[in-house]
């Protein structure tokens, strides 16, 4: 497959992934029966995105532009790509990043998430037979020429043992944070609040950190957090936040809560599902510095950063732990 005819795939399959597919609904039905914390809401959430930012001709070309990427028909190098599984179809920018570049991706999906990813790249093979050139599955990833692979601490300890003579990008437990000022609006809390809950907090991209100024007043956020109260329905959810909030009752620490949701002052950048640390601070100069040298940030939310609400809506050119994964390609 030529660059073009890629590309033109990748826009096809953005126009199938907003469609109202009959086949394709019943596809996220079974991605929510294999892994729970995946409900049709936020499949879809990922899916529009996805379609959205990824998939859009102009988008696709105009990333293009900066990399020197293989036009010719035959794939150049083989790729492992190790997928994470914590939210809907995760891994697949890196599917993009592989294909787009001309060489053959050979994907191990997350069993929590492999059932999105691999109708998708079916999908395509339907359109286009020639796919199975430069996608296929395994369950192991050997004699590949470069690794792309994501999980946590302890398995990047694996992932590096396995992969690390080999050119890789291997990447490890991040988060995200948000640096508040108290000049917010009710609307811009409304749109953390979705920064902080969407997919359940589960994803590198959700704030679990607030850092505020001394004096903070939380009532406001709290309030706006409220449009989430829904969770405690949900039973997975519901027990995350009984077991902390029971966890920090047991040993007398200090916390507030809307009833759906726990805030609680912690130097740890994670926080666990339900749960948000926060951390008062007195020089936003200061505290700007330390958390943009801290390896565990994936991005900032705020004033004069990402914006709010729009932590979950990456563009193609944001990469996970700032590694160009393109330039990475490009240089094999």
């Amino acid at each position: 497959m030529e660059l073009q005819e890629r590309i033109d795939l990748l826009c096809r399959l953005g126009e199938y992934m907003k469609s109202e597919d009959i086949f394709f609904e019943a596809v996220k039905d079974k991605a929510h029966i294999n892994n729970p914390w995946f409900t049709g809401e936020f499949i879809q959430l990922a899916v529009n995105n996805i379609a959205n930012e990824f998939l859009q001709k102009d988008k696709l070309n105009k990333w293009l532009q900066h990399y020197p990427v293989k036009k010719d028909k035959q794939p150049a190098k083989t790729v492992g790509i190790v997928m994470a599984g914590n939210i809907p179809l995760v891994g697949f920018h890196d599917l993009i990043c592989v294909f787009v570049s001309g060489h053959h991706a050979v994907i191990k999906p997350s069993s929590k998430d492999e059932v999105l990813i691999k109708h998708l790249v079916q999908q395509m093979c339907n359109w286009n037979a020639d796919v199975g050139l430069h996608i296929s599955f395994a369950e192991n990833l050997k004699n590949c020429d470069a690794y792309i692979a994501t999980g946590s601490n302890n398995s990047g300890r694996y992932f590096e043992y396995y992969f690390g003579r080999y050119p890789n990008i291997i990447r490890r437990n991040r988060t995200s944070v948000a640096l508040l000022d108290d000049t917010e609006t009710t609307a811009e809390l409304e749109q953390l609040a979705d920064d902080i809950q969407l997919y359940f907090g589960l994803g590198c991209r959700n704030v679990t950190k607030l850092y505020v100024p001394a004096d903070y007043d939380f009532v406001p956020l709290l309030n706006a957090l409220k449009k989430y109260d829904y969770f405690m329905d949900f039973h997975k959810y519901k027990h995350n936040f009984d077991y902390h909030l029971t966890l920090l009752l047991m040993n007398s620490k200090y916390y507030m809560t809307n009833e759906s949701i726990i805030l609680t002052e912690h130097t740890s950048l994670f926080s666990p599902v339900s749960q948000i640390h926060y951390e008062f601070y007195s020089t936003p100069a200061i505290v700007t510095k330390t958390i943009k040298e801290n390896n565990d940030v994936q991005c900032i939310v705020g004033h004069g950063f990402v914006p709010f609400g729009s932590a979950q809506i990456p563009s193609l050119s944001d990469y996970a732990d700032g590694v160009d994964t393109m330039q990475f390609l490009c240089a094999l």
